[in-house]
C-alpha cells in the first residue's frame, strides 16, 4: 500500500496520506472486511472458506486450520464499535457472527443503489468501501 508522508510547515509534524478505504491499523482494507463480514454472517460461509476468498496469503500458519482468528476479531470489533461503527448494534447477547450479519447488512444497504442487482456479499463490499 502506498502512503504519501507530508511535513507540516508550521509545526513540523508528518501526516500520512492513504487511499480512500484504508483503515488504520488494520492489514486490509474496508471493502474485503465488509465481504468477509458478509460472507461469513449472511452466506453462512466458514472461516476457511472466507479466508480462502479474502486472505490474498497463500502460506498459512497453523491456526489456519481451527479457523481465522482475524475474522473473529473483526466481528468483536464490529460488535464493541470499534469498526464499522455506523452499522446498528445487533444487541448484546448477539454473537460474532449475528454481529458481522448486521454490520455487513448496514455496509450493503449503504452501497450505491446501481448495485442492487449484484449478490449482498458484493453489495456489502461496495459499500464498505464508501464507508470508509
Amino acid at each position: 500500500m502506498l502512503g504519501r508522508r507530508y511535513r507540516c510547515l508550521c509545526c513540523e509534524a508528518v501526516l500520512l496520506v492513504v487511499p480512500r478505504g484504508v483503515l488504520g491499523v488494520r492489514m486490509y482494507s474496508a471493502a474485503a472486511i465488509g465481504l468477509a463480514l458478509a460472507l461469513w454472517g449472511i452466506a453462512l460461509a466458514t472461516a476457511a472458506e472466507v479466508r480462502r476468498r479474502v486472505g490474498p496469503a497463500k502460506i498459512l500458519g497453523d491456526s489456519a486450520v481451527s479457523g481465522w482468528a482475524t475474522l473473529r476479531r473483526w466481528a468483536r470489533d464490529v460488535a464493541q464499535r470499534r469498526l464499522f461503527a455506523q452499522a446498528p448494534d445487533p444487541g448484546p447477547s448477539a454473537s460474532l457472527r449475528q454481529s458481522a450479519a448486521s454490520a455487513a447488512a448496514s455496509l450493503a444497504a449503504s452501497a450505491d443503489p446501481t448495485t442492487r442487482p449484484l449478490p449482498i456479499e458484493h453489495r456489502a463490499f461496495f459499500g464498505a468501501a464508501h464507508a470508509a
